[in-house]
């Protein structure tokens, strides 16, 4: 009985390990990464990294600094939080990547940080990409960060993994971005919180470039990390649930709009022709060498149709140099692609060509949440590199070919109950509140903080707080006072791993979130920031048939809650509902007050 790739993993970076085992799932350990990277939120980083008291970093050859994500931005206090980070990073001889030089992840790959066997984190949630070479990729907050400087680790609690096996071959036209996508819809909740290893026939199948958009948009899925097993281990066992997806079912497809969770065939919304008036081919999940090659065939010959815009990134400064020398950018280029600087831009809504009020996109990027890209009066949709460049051509939603293909369906996923380490309660923690009850699936981190504030180290918490579910329910923040306890529905804090979206609960005055299912990254940022973060499916099940209209716009029913940390118990007007108890990490950091002042306890004894 061997263990699963993530338990291999983790063992052998654990620091410190105690038990009569090596750590396995629902174990709390402090790890070791290989690499970690940051990128524009260093300075938010290097804060922290001042507020544990630490002057100078534990290990710097273990740390990249890439910045990738507000590169357009020219204002002088910018160039000078870039400079500071430049200056910091020298002076401590970390490797760094100045903006234009590309994506941090791509850049992780390209100069061979990411190895087999290996894990390497990142403070930014598509770190997942890194599993696609063969290490475990794990995503790390800000706080988590600042640790790794000041100690070289991190804790993580051991996911619950989920074993995807691929078999078979994608059909011609369907690509890696097609099955990420047909993954996030048919299977919504399966991955949430869990290491997805991706393993299977099909995987000799899959070009370096699929299996890393893949790997990548596992973020996407829910996933807290990942990591493609190559199958040479049998017998592997401990998996919570396994998924098999026959790659020949795959057929092209288009995601939207503005969410992953629903895909439909290509040949079904090209049917409707929908105009569309920005595309873009940016981004870690679709603007490699091999993607911007698809997207020059969709448009050779041809050029950008009237009223569109087509924005191009490459994901680095050398897969530019590639695409230049393949003569793929120059065809792209003639055809009227608009060339912005190689970092995130668009994706992250940062810089020029942003979607406009009233607008349509299909982008080849990793999210399209309500008003990411732009306006949350814009519309977006994802595709594969290929249809993103043929729909631009067009002016409509379409591909190189409208063929049909077979679609998937929902398969049985295989689920095993795995038990878990079981901790002593804890006693007399208490928390009441008034209850708002927002029951609507998927809210992400780009409607808890927009992304105009993420990289805006001195924002006001008050307006970060004005802004909460600003692009969902714009009333949501007038109607929250101190105290308050949020109810939400599944996958609440989906997408970017940006930590202003606790604070930004925390100054709108919620005292704790209980959710159905929580995303991975923001459970680790409240567990850090001090913010009890609990998950209770049977608490939001009883409300969804009591609190109708919850799941467009939050319900205010008047009465409180009080959830009892101890005994798991939630109780509102008379009824109980149990919440998953805490794991004694989150117990530690929550009496601490956050992940600061936990470091600098243990750091003083």
């Amino acid at each position: 009985m061997l263990p699963t790739r993530t338990e291999e993993i983790v063992a052998a970076h654990a620091v410190g390990w105690r038990g009569p085992r090596p750590p396995v799932t629902g174990d709390v350990a402090w790890l070791r990464p290989d690499r970690l990277m940051t990128h524009d939120n260093t300075s938010a980083v290097l804060a922290r990294f001042r507020a544990i008291g630490k002057s100078r970093v534990a290990d710097p050859s273990r740390l990249v600094v890439a910045l990738d994500h507000d590169i357009q931005n020219r204002s002088l206090e910018h160039r000078a939080k870039y400079a500071a980070i430049e200056a910091f990073a020298r002076s401590h001889g970390i490797e760094f990547h100045a903006a234009g030089s590309g994506i941090g992840h791509q850049i992780m790959i390209e100069r061979g940080h990411v190895r087999p066997g290996g894990l390497v984190a990142a403070a930014d949630s598509h770190a997942n990409m890194y599993g696609a070479e063969g290490a475990l990729g794990v995503a790390v907050t800000r706080s988590d960060a600042a640790a790794i400087w000041a100690w070289g680790m991190f804790w993580w609690e051991v996911p619950p993994v989920v074993r995807l096996v691929l078999e078979g071959r994608l059909p011609e036209g369907s690509v890696g971005k097609d099955v990420a996508l047909v993954l996030c819809a048919l299977y919504p909740d399966e991955a949430i919180g869990a290491s997805v290893e991706i393993t299977g026939p099909g995987l000799s199948a899959l070009p370096s470039d699929d299996r890393r958009t893949l790997a990548n948009l596992t973020t996407e899925w829910g996933a807290s990390a990942c990591v493609v097993d190559d199958g040479s281990a049998i017998g592997r066992t401990g998996y919570a649930a396994t998924i098999t997806l026959d790659l020949a079912e795959v057929g092209p497809h288009v995601a939207g709009p503005d969410t992953l969770a629903r895909a439909e065939p290509l040949a079904a919304v090209a049917a409707r022709r929908i105009p569309i008036q920005k595309a873009y081919l940016v981004s870690c999940a679709g603007a490699r060498a091999s993607d911007l090659a698809a997207a020059a065939s969709a448009l050779a010959g041809g050029s950008v149709a009237p009223g569109v815009r087509l924005y191009l990134s490459a994901a680095s400064a050398a897969v530019e140099r590639e695409a230049r020398a393949a003569g793929t950018w120059d065809v792209l280029v003639r055809a009227g692609a608009l060339v912005l600087p190689s970092g995130c831009g668009p994706c992250i809504g940062l810089g020029e060509g942003l979607l406009a009020d009233g607008e349509t996109g299909i982008s080849a990027s990793n999210r399209n949440f309500k008003g990411r890209m732009g306006s949350p009066g814009a519309t977006c949709w994802l595709a594969s590199p290929a249809i993103v460049a043929a729909s631009a051509r067009a002016g409509w939603i379409t591909g190189p070919t409208e063929a049909q293909h077979p679609t998937p369906r929902r398969a049985l996923v295989r689920h095993v109950p795995l038990p878990r380490p079981v901790a002593d309660a804890p006693a007399g923690r208490r928390i009441e509140g008034r209850l708002v009850a927002y029951l609507r699936d998927g809210v992400d981190t780009d409607a808890l903080c927009p992304a105009r504030f993420v990289y805006v180290d001195a924002t006001p918490p008050e307006h970060l707080a004005a802004a909460v579910m600003e692009p969902l329910d714009p009333s949501f923040a007038a109607r929250i006072r101190p105290g308050d306890v949020l109810v939400a529905g599944a996958r609440f804090g989906i997408g970017s791993s940006r930590e202003q979206a606790v604070v930004a609960l925390r100054a709108l005055g919620f005292v704790a979130v209980v959710a159905a299912s929580l995303a991975p990254a923001f459970r680790r940022n409240a567990w850090n920031n001090g913010l009890p973060a609990l998950e209770s499916p049977a608490l939001v099940a009883a409300l969804r048939g009591r609190l109708h209209g919850a799941e467009s716009l939050a319900v205010i029913p008047g009465g409180s809650i009080a959830i009892d940390l101890g005994s798991a118990i939630a109780s509102f007007e008379g009824r109980e509902a149990e919440v998953k108890p805490l794991p004694q990490v989150a117990r530690d950091l929550l009496d601490a007050g956050g992940l600061d002042a936990f470091v600098r306890a243990e750091a003083s004894r």
